[in-house]
């Protein structure tokens, strides 16, 4: 399709007024949360990390006991367009299911479902029209697709990176999802998956329209720094704490983390953020505010607040930790929880598909 013959161009909307909607939803959700539905998830490529923990886990586990259904999906096709760790993937896949779970989120609920994205293989029959309702000019002007090409440090970028906001649209849209946890850096995808489900409603089903425009649904957690004091925290960069580090690797990673040399701990975010970054951490994991922690540590240096946030992040951990032994030990679980989650993602996906293939006058 060219964009001379799309029903509207696609406009990157301003952040002020995705976080009005995010607001809104946000309310809604409160309110009516059965009327919503999440899909979020991650590529295997390794253990989380208490930054995935805490910018989006613990949200997720939030929305899930609110009642809101939630499909998690991990997303092992997309390790493809720019890793070649094909023979890790199934283990990867197992450990991400690990670290879900040990996180709160129970697949004996009812109402989660964990599930490997190649195996909804209705998911990606989805991909082939949804291709048809954007153009090649939409895909190079998308800003995130932009980043993680020059983040993968390749001059050969294959189609299934460049495509990538097309299959993101597919998994959003295979089970009509509602509201998509995200940061603003993905923003950019959403609003590439609403102009499709608006470009498919518009040319295919304008009376009855099949999906719904799904919303983002921002984060109020602030970017968790690495412990290098750089960008985000990070696998990949080795700045981070995995979920499953033990106490005391913990202990160890903490005591190299980046702050300045100031010996008064102050909370000043803008001046000194790998302070900063600490403290908001240790707020995480103790309730008490980054000033009050600041205020309490004093004149005790960057010492005294590692060994706080040590001890707080370790019992704030233990919890899940313990979880997470337990389930390495019952591998059968895990995998029937995944398989549960693939009977139902493959469940919904046949009937959106059978609603798209209709609406689109495909034959049977």
């Amino acid at each position: 399709m060219t964009e001379q013959e799309a029903p509207e161009n696609l406009s990157y909307d301003t952040f002020a007024a995705s976080v009005q909607r995010s607001l809104a939803l946000e309310e809604d959700i409160q309110k009516n949360p059965r009327r919503h539905r999440v899909l979020t998830g991650d590529r295997p490529t390794g253990d989380l990390h208490i930054g995935h923990l805490f910018g989006s886990l613990l949200n997720r586990v939030r929305l899930a006991k609110l009642g809101v259904d939630s499909f998690i999906v991990i997303a092992d096709y997309q390790v493809l367009t720019d890793r070649d760790v094909f023979d890790q993937i199934a283990e990867c896949t197992v450990n991400l299911a690990i670290d879900y779970i040990a996180s709160g989120l129970d697949p004996d609920s009812g109402n989660v479902f964990i599930f490997p994205h190649s195996a909804v293989p209705e998911l990606n029959q989805l991909l082939l029209p949804f291709l048809n309702l954007v153009s090649l000019a939409e895909l190079e002007r998308n800003p995130t697709v932009k980043e993680e090409i020059e983040a993968a440090k390749t001059a050969r970028m294959n189609a299934g990176m460049f495509t990538y906001p097309v299959h993101q649209a597919a998994d959003i849209l295979f089970c009509k999802s509602t509201a998509i946890p995200v940061g603003k850096d993905q923003l950019p995808h959403i609003e590439l998956t609403r102009t499709i489900a608006r470009r498919f409603n518009t040319r295919y089903a304008p009376n009855n329209p099949v999906f719904p425009e799904p919303q983002g649904l921002l984060s109020n957690a602030p970017t968790i720094l690495g412990l290098d004091g750089g960008k985000k925290m990070s696998k990949s960069r080795n700045n981070s704490i995995p979920l499953k580090a033990t106490e005391d690797e913990t202990a160890k990673i903490i005591k190299t983390a980046t702050t300045d040399s100031e010996r008064l701990i102050t909370y000043e975010p803008q001046r000194r953020p790998q302070v900063a970054n600490l403290l908001d951490l240790a707020s995480f994991t103790s309730g008490a505010t980054p000033e009050k922690i600041a205020e309490t540590i004093g004149n005790g240096g960057s010492g005294k607040l590692k060994e706080y946030l040590t001890e707080h992040l370790n019992a704030f951990l233990r919890p899940l930790r313990a979880k997470r032994a337990d389930l390495e030990k019952d591998l059968p679980y895990v995998r029937k929880s995944l398989d549960k989650g693939i009977e139902k993602a493959r469940a919904v996906g046949e009937q959106t598909l059978k609603e798209v293939r209709e609406a689109m006058n495909m034959y049977r």
